[in-house]
């Protein structure tokens, strides 16, 4: 079977989505949306169960039913809640669709009560009573909070990638990241210790910088 490149579908995903997205305004604004939110929408769909596949289609639909509401004028109300919560409610009701094709679709359940993903590996597959029930919210809230934590910090490092340059970043991910000591990101890299010293303090500010804003941006 072909092997599932997460990359290739990844770019079909968004391309059939900007395409639906294409009659609306403000085009940037919702590439920039994609590209912040994906891989937590992603993530969190294949922890609940889903196949690589299913996955990315919560990815699509639960973008474009954020589109919809806020064309609509349909947004998330602060008084009521977080821009968290908000997205965190609307992609589970894309993953409990998923469960609900998978339920109307016998076939592509495994005789061992599981699905057969991409690449041909068989996984447990989640219930609708896992997204919706009092307990399976309980751990789908706990799974969004962890994912939601760790997309922040990634979306923040490849933000300030593009504001220093390949080797300034590549001396912090050696030194901060990677933990090396100084002496081997010097001889490892070809630079000298002032460079090391001064990647940690300009990236990582910029990086706490950036992971504060995001944090502003979409509490």
């Amino acid at each position: 079977m072909e092997k599932f490149d997460e990359k290739e579908q990844f770019a079909r995903t968004r391309k059939s989505l900007i395409e639906r997205l294409a009659d609306w305004e403000d085009q940037r604004t919702w590439e920039e949306f994609y590209q912040t939110y994906w891989r937590l929408i992603y993530s969190v769909s294949t922890k609940a169960g889903l196949s690589r596949d299913e996955a990315f289609d919560v990815v699509q639909e639960t973008v474009l039913a954020v589109a919809k509401q806020w064309k609509k004028g349909q947004v998330y109300d602060p008084d009521k809640g977080s821009f968290k919560t908000w997205l965190m409610n609307i992609t589970r009701w894309r993953i409990a669709d998923q469960f609900r094709n998978k339920q109307r679709n016998p076939a592509a359940m495994n005789q061992a009560g599981g699905s057969l993903d991409g690449d041909g590996d068989h996984r447990r597959t989640g219930t609708i009573e896992r997204i919706e029930g009092e307990n399976g919210a309980d751990v789908l809230e706990q799974v969004w909070e962890n994912e939601w934590k760790t997309n922040l910090t990634d979306v923040a490092i490849e933000r300030v990638k593009k504001l220093v340059s390949p080797k300034q970043y590549q001396i912090f991910h050696a030194y901060v990241v990677k933990e090396w000591d100084v002496a081997r990101v010097k001889a490892e890299l070809g630079v000298s210790q002032s460079q090391v010293y001064l990647a940690k303090h300009r990236v990582g500010s910029l990086l706490k910088k950036e992971i504060e804003t995001l944090k502003k941006e979409f509490a």
